[in-house]
């Protein structure tokens, strides 16, 4: 490390929570943000630490060891990204707040070589500014990164529990279940009925499914053709398939496509479907 890296690493170093305050002094009212200057006092003594750290971060970039910078941003980017996932903080808000960072950082490395500029030549100048704001760019590179894979993460088990809950198999008594549709089925929901609704029977052991249709708002050739290959599928599995809430358009429509529903029990409620094989359900008064 050159003697003025090194002036200049332990200037910084030296009045990081100076940094720090002086960057929490230009927030602004931002309703509902993070970064809003009402915002709880835990939350900004948060942002205290967390900003601290970004400014030791950065200006690890001046050691000679990059290593350091390396290891310092990679667990930066993972805790600050985890933190305003949490908080469900936009990420436009996060790198506006960065930016606001590397200036006032900058302003400090000014107010440094304005002081003393012994043996600060302009080729030094130049370095720094390369050094600097490289790191800076690197740290918004590595937070982008986190943040969308921690918020795909969060997205694919949303919708997973989407998905769960949108198709599922309900055991009532010993080997029967209920499979009760509610709202639109779009192709996609219909395959994923059809792909997850068998293996839930098997792992449940159920021997007999009441696949009840009265919730769903649309329910379209598509969807029917899906239905008759969720009860197709069900059969080979030796698991037979009773259908309530089915409206005659659509089984009208589902004849004329060919699906035959003949040897597929098929109620108008629920309550009936169940009250053939003896199940009766209790009615709150």
């Amino acid at each position: 490390m050159e003697k003025v890296d090194g002036i200049l690493y332990r200037y910084i170093l030296d009045h990081s929570s100076t940094i720090t305050e002086t960057w929490l002094a230009l927030r602004e009212k931002q309703a509902g943000s993070i970064y809003s200057v009402d915002t709880d006092v835990k939350v900004e003594e948060l942002l205290r630490e967390q900003n601290t750290l970004t400014i030791k971060t950065v200006t690890s970039a001046l050691l000679e060891d990059k290593n350091s910078f390396i290891e310092n941003m990679e667990q930066w980017a993972v805790m600050v990204a985890k933190s305003r996932v949490e908080s469900d903080t936009p990420i436009y808000e996060v790198l506006e707040a960065l930016n606001k960072v590397r200036e006032t950082y900058w302003d400090f490395i000014t107010d440094h070589m304005i002081k003393d500029n012994n043996g600060i030549t302009k080729d030094t100048i130049i370095r720094w500014s390369r050094l600097i704001n490289h790191a800076f760019d690197q740290l918004n590179r590595e937070f982008t990164e986190q943040y969308y894979l921690l918020t795909k993460k969060r997205l694919l088990a949303q919708q997973d529990l989407i998905n769960e809950l949108g198709s599922p198999v309900i055991p009532i008594v010993d080997a029967i279940a209920v499979l009760p549709l509610i709202g639109e089925i779009d192709t996609y929901r219909a395959k994923e009925i059809l792909n997850a609704t068998p293996s839930k029977c098997i792992s449940k052991n159920v021997s007999h499914l009441f696949i009840d249709l009265s919730g769903v708002t649309l329910l379209d050739t598509m969807v029917a053709h899906q239905v008759f290959e969720l009860i197709s599928t069900l059969k080979l599995l030796g698991i037979q398939s009773t259908i309530s809430g089915i409206r005659p358009e659509v089984a009208q429509t589902s004849i004329q496509l060919g699906l035959d529903f003949s040897e597929v029990s098929t109620h108008s409620t629920l309550k009936q479907a169940l009250s053939k094989q003896g199940i009766k359900l209790y009615e709150r008064k």
